[in-house]
């Protein structure tokens, strides 16, 4: 079994060309015997819009990526000025709150203050009337008690 055997079998295998390798063998392993077919044609075209289409979904994913993160980054920029908002509300709201309970103690405290002035000028008034009402009793009890010692006497 010489080389004429095989060639013709290696000429096949030459103009078939879909695989990169191919190992003919008779009846046992014999390391002549490989043969190393041609490489296969690359199609620039096809290759050019492989990498086109390729290069197109990458850009496309990284403005998916892009946009995903300024959105997030967006919605958590908007929650904590949200947030700083109604904080400043609650703080203007409690110290308008707070000022109003201070109005409100102060008239408050103005009412009682007035209130007590009052009743302690009625409590004069009163006291000073009651006295001037004794005063003006006794004076007339005194007037009958000196009118009745001198019809006595």
């Amino acid at each position: 079994m010489g080389k004429m055997a095989s060639l013709p079998l290696v000429t096949c295998i030459q103009k078939f060309g879909s695989s990169r390798a191919a190992i003919t063998r008779r009846s046992t392993w014999n390391s002549r015997l490989f043969v190393a077919s041609t490489p296969r044609p690359i199609h620039a075209s096809s290759s050019r819009q492989e990498a086109s289409a390729a290069t197109e979904a990458i850009k496309q994913g990284a403005n998916e990526t892009k946009k995903t993160g300024e959105t997030i980054n967006d919605k958590a920029f908007s929650a904590a000025e949200h947030v700083t908002q109604k904080t400043k509300d609650i703080a203007g709201k409690v110290s308008e709150t707070a000022k109003d309970v201070t109005e409100k103690a102060k008239h408050t405290t103005e009412e009682v203050w007035g209130t007590a002035k009052d009743t302690a000028q009625k409590a004069k008034d009163s006291m000073l009337g009651k006295a001037e009402q004794s005063k003006e009793s006794i004076k007339e009890k005194a007037e009958i008690v000196k009118e009745n010692m001198n019809t006595k006497n």
